[in-house]
C-alpha cells in the first residue's frame, strides 16, 4: 500500500490534470458528452501506456546511452522545478501546450493522443519521474502496484476531465490560479526531492 500511494500521490501532481481542464474545454468545446467522454478516456489510456513504457523501458534507455540514473534524476528534477515555477505563474496552465500546437490541435479529428495524452497528462516530467522510480530492488508485485498506480491516476484523470465544465464554473478565475500554485507547489517539492536524493547518491559525502 506504500508503494501504491507513494506513485500516486508523487505522479498525481505532476500529471497535473487540472492543467489540462482549459485545453480539454477549448478542444471539445463543440463536441457531444459522448464524444468527450470518448476523447477523455482514450487519452488516459494512451497516459497509462505511456507512463508504463517508461517505467518498464526507461532503464534501458539510459543504459543503452550510458545515463546513470541519478543523472537522470538531476535532469527529472531541474525539468520539474521548472514546470512548477510554470504553474506557480499567472496562465502557467497551458505553458505545456504552445498557442499553435492548440491551433493546429482544433483541426485534428481526435486529440485524445496528441496533446491531451502527450505532452498534457504524460509529458517529460510525469516521464522522468516514471523511469526514477524503477530500481532493480522491486518485485513482481512491487511492480504491479506500480501500475495499478498508475492506473489510479488515470481514472482519477478521467474523473476530473469529466468534471471539468463544472469544476471550472465552481471554482473560477481565482480557483484554477489557486488549485494551479497548489499543484506546482507540490510539483516543486518533488523536484527538489529529486534533485537532493541524487546528489546524495552521487555525493555521499555531502550527507555526513
Amino acid at each position: 500500500m506504500e508503494i501504491l500511494l507513494a506513485t500516486f500521490t508523487t505522479l498525481f501532481s505532476v500529471v497535473n490534470p487540472f492543467g489540462a481542464m482549459p485545453v480539454f474545454l477549448t478542444l471539445t468545446e463543440d463536441d457531444t458528452p459522448t464524444h468527450r467522454a470518448g476523447v477523455a478516456l482514450r487519452a488516459c489510456f494512451y497516459m497509462v501506456g505511456v507512463l508504463t513504457v517508461s517505467f518498464f523501458a526507461g532503464q534501458y534507455v539510459l543504459n543503452f546511452f550510458g545515463i546513470n540514473i541519478h543523472h537522470l534524476r538531476i535532469a527529472g528534477g531541474i525539468l520539474l522545478m521548472r514546470s512548477a515555477f510554470d504553474l506557480l505563474t499567472p496562465g502557467g496552465n497551458r505553458a505545456k501546450v504552445s498557442d499553435a500546437t492548440l491551433e493546429e490541435s482544433m483541426h485534428k479529428d481526435d486529440i485524445s493522443f496528441t496533446p491531451l495524452a502527450m505532452p498534457m497528462l504524460s509529458g517529460p516530467g510525469s516521464m522522468a519521474v516514471c523511469i526514477g522510480l524503477f530500481t532493480g530492488k522491486l518485485s513482481v508485485p512491487d511492480m504491479g502496484l506500480i501500475v495499478v498506480g498508475f492506473c489510479l491516476v488515470a481514472l482519477a484523470a478521467y474523473i476530473i476531465l469529466m468534471s471539468s465544465l463544472r469544476l471550472t464554473r465552481f471554482l473560477g478565475r481565482p480557483g484554477m490560479a489557486a488549485l494551479a500554485r497548489i499543484m506546482g507547489f507540490l510539483t516543486l517539492a518533488i523536484g527538489v526531492n529529486f534533485l537532493a536524493t541524487a546528489i546524495v547518491a552521487l555525493f555521499p559525502g555531502l550527507s555526513r
